[in-house]
């Protein structure tokens, strides 16, 4: 039997997407509950720069429909530690943020190394006995990212096993692209949608990316992250690609919903709105979101 593939993009709040995917005139409030019910996962990259309160994590928790999961950016001091003494310092710092509080709506934290530290045996081996296995009781998916040198060769990877920790694959000209299967979940990030193509993805690229995760799901949890590249087309890629699937979410009667309700009382702004040249609207960060993370 297929394990379940979820499909989302890094944030939920980027000027843009005001033009590209949400509703006109739907409050900012408003955007998480409605992307969470187009789509069935989001990268919070917010984490990977502040720390937040318990009640904001129960607060998403709340907004979000059942099945939804958030995959968080681990803070980046977290990763740029030396010694087993202080990574475990900064590691239980994230971790007892409150992240808990999204219960079973936690899905993989990915921990964003810098492109400057290779790979050392004996570092990553420190690393990944400081991770936890769960937290509060419920389970954590830990994720690694790298973008370093030397990391495909077996010994990574059996640490990684041995961890019950994964890597992420990051589909970008400048990163390795790395592959795990001893794990029994696999994260994506697609960092090539462009700006001239509706989709972000030309039609046989959406095919091509269906059928790698179709493939991981044979025997992983999936989860697949649109990021960077042409932002502004990332909602529309991750539709695509869950069309291409067939596993769309069961809300969208809800999603809908909210677009109607907003839309019947904010006329005037949605007017406004479409009358508004997109090119004069500065492009504002996705949440959280800076340089190419």
């Amino acid at each position: 039997m297929a394990h379940p593939i979820r499909v989302g993009v890094g944030g939920w709040s980027f000027e843009p997407w005001d033009e590209t995917f949400y509703p006109s005139g739907l409050s900012k409030s408003k955007q998480l509950a409605y992307i969470s019910r187009k789509m069935t996962a989001v990268e919070v990259n917010a984490t990977y720069y502040s720390s937040f309160k318990p009640g904001s994590f129960a607060k998403w928790a709340e907004t979000t429909p059942d099945g939804f999961v958030f995959s968080l950016k681990a803070h980046r001091f977290s990763t740029v530690r030396n010694t087993r003494e202080d990574m475990k310092k900064s590691v239980d710092l994230f971790l007892g943020q409150g992240i808990t509080e999204l219960k079973d709506k936690l899905g993989p934290i990915n921990w964003q190394f810098p492109a400057t530290r290779k790979f050392d045996a004996e570092y990553f081996n420190n690393f990944l006995s400081v991770l936890p296995k769960e937290k509060d009781k419920l389970p954590l998916r830990n994720a690694l990212e790298v973008r370093g040198s030397g990391f495909d060769v077996p010994e990574f990877y059996d640490l990684l096993t041995k961890h019950g920790a994964t890597v992420v694959y990051a589909e970008d000209d400048e990163f390795p692209k790395l592959r795990h299967e001893g794990s029994n979940f696999a994260v994506a990030r697609l960092m090539q949608s462009q700006s001239s193509k509706a989709a972000g993805y030309p039609s046989a690229e959406i095919g091509r990316l269906a059928k790698l995760v179709s493939g991981w799901a044979k025997s992983q949890d999936v989860f697949a992250f649109f990021t960077s590249g042409a932002k502004e087309r990332n909602p529309a890629a991750a539709m695509a690609l869950q069309a291409k699937l067939g596993g769309s979410p069961k809300t969208p009667a809800e999603a809908e919903a909210l677009a109607a309700a907003k839309a019947g009382s904010s006329k005037p702004a949605a007017a406004k709105a479409a009358k508004r040249p997109a090119a004069a609207k500065p492009q504002k960060k996705v949440v959280g979101a800076r340089k190419k993370k």
